[in-house]
């Protein structure tokens, strides 16, 4: 099925994928919207991520980053710094806002999930 952002669904396609990257591994809002179809939507996909707390079941938000693995959703958590508290129980490290070893934690839906 080809997602488009101005599909009724795509938020809730968004979170379907985030639900499934494991524990330890981020991505970024440009491969999820890329798996969905929607490539140009990487800001839709942030979008549905600021949009997903409280969301049941609940959606790991914190595990989407951008391009570079910086943590640029952080202002929407309920601190500035939960979400690399999040990242850190996860063994995840962060310095200066950004993903240490970004390449090594990048989970890619496509390699992951097909396409």
């Amino acid at each position: 099925m080809n997602y488009t952002p101005k599909s009724q669904d795509f938020f809730k396609n968004v979170f379907d994928v985030v639900r499934l990257i494991p524990k330890g591994r981020v991505t970024s809002y440009g491969a999820i919207a890329k798996y969905l179809g929607a490539g140009g939507s990487s800001r839709m996909v942030g979008w549905a991520m600021n949009a997903s707390h409280g969301v049941k079941p609940k959606v790991p938000a914190h595990r989407v980053v951008n391009r570079n693995g910086m943590l640029s959703g952080k202002g929407h958590f309920a601190t500035p710094t939960l979400m690399e508290e999040l990242l850190a129980k996860e063994k995840i490290k962060v310095k200066n806002e950004t993903i240490v070893d970004f390449e090594k934690h990048f989970w890619d839906p496509i390699a992951a999930l097909g396409f």
